[in-house]
Formats: C-alpha cells, structure tokens, sequence
C-alpha cells in the first residue's frame, strides 16, 4: 500500500465548496475557550459539510493564528458567523424549524447511538464550554439533548472530539435517509 499524495485526493476547490450541497447541520459554540478547538470545529465542519458555525459568547473568531493553525484554511470554506447571546441564536433556528440538539449529559438525554434524525430536517448540534458545557439556559431551551456514551472513568471528552464525533455519527446517519 501507498499513501496517497494530496493532489491525488480530488478534493473541492473553494469555490465547488461554497456551491456544493451542505449537510443540514449547523454547528453553535457556546462560549469556547480554546482557540485549537475553534480551528478544529471548522476543520471537522469543512470534512462533513456543514451549513453554518455560529460562534457565541467567549467564541473568538477568525482570523486569529491560533484558530488558523487547526482550521488550516476551513475559515475560508465553512459559513461562520458571531453572535453574542447563544439563546438569541438558538431562538433564531427555532424560529426557521430547525431541531436544536445540545449535546450533553443530562436528564432525558438521548444517547447518540440511539438516536435517529427525522428526514428532510436540519439540525443545530450546540458544543459548550470545555469546563462549564452547554448552558443550562441553552439546555433548557434545546428540543433534545444528545449524549456521548462513555465507559472510562472520566466523564467528559474535549470539544473538539466530541463535535468529530458526533458530526460523523449525524452525518452517516443523514445519508442513510436520502
């Protein structure tokens, strides 16, 4: 076996990207901290194609070096935007029927390996803070709570590996409806 060389990847330019049908995914940050996994959101957002990153609260946003480093050029690809008050996003996506899904661990959780997203639908997957996690304002206000299943003795896996993923799950999932 050889490994294949990037111009042997057929990968989409820039402009076929932005052209090209996205996943009905959105991605909301919810006051991430670490700029590496705002880079690595965009760079997992760019492989699945996913519609939108809203980025809230503390969320820096590009450009900025450190997100750069991860992203390595997703910025340019993926459709971003900023917005302070994470409920005020979420009440927006409500508002043009998309199903927010906050992933977490809490009461009547669904865990992802159960779960199945309904056809022709778009889904907004909320990632938060890498200490406090989704907050409890924006679970409450979720239509469905997602959790990763874990069997370790830890409890929690770093934002940017819980967003990979749960993107793939989602995605795989998606495609099977169409």
């Amino acid at each position: 076996m050889r490994k294949l060389k990037n111009s042997e990847l057929d990968r989409l330019s820039v402009d076929e990207f932005k052209s090209t049908e996205k996943t009905p995914i959105i991605i909301v940050l919810d006051n991430i901290r670490s700029l590496n996994n705002i880079g690595s959101v965009f760079r997992t957002s760019d492989a699945f194609l996913v519609e939108k990153i809203y980025l809230c609260g503390i969320t820096a946003t590009p450009p900025h070096k450190d997100i750069h480093k991860t992203a390595l050029g997703s910025t340019e690809t993926v459709a971003w935007e900023y917005v302070e008050n994470t409920l005020d996003v979420i009440q927006k996506l409500k508002s043009d029927h998309v199903i927010i899904a906050s992933i977490e661990q809490a009461e009547q959780s669904v865990m992802l390996n159960d779960f199945t997203p309904q056809p022709n639908t778009t889904y907004a997957l909320v990632f938060g803070n890498e200490v406090k996690g989704v907050a409890q304002n924006v679970v409450s206000a979720s239509d469905l709570i997602l959790e990763i299943p874990q069997f370790g003795t830890k409890h929690s896996l770093n934002i940017s590996v819980s967003c990979g993923l749960v993107v793939w799950d989602v995605f795989c999932k998606m495609r099977t409806l169409k």
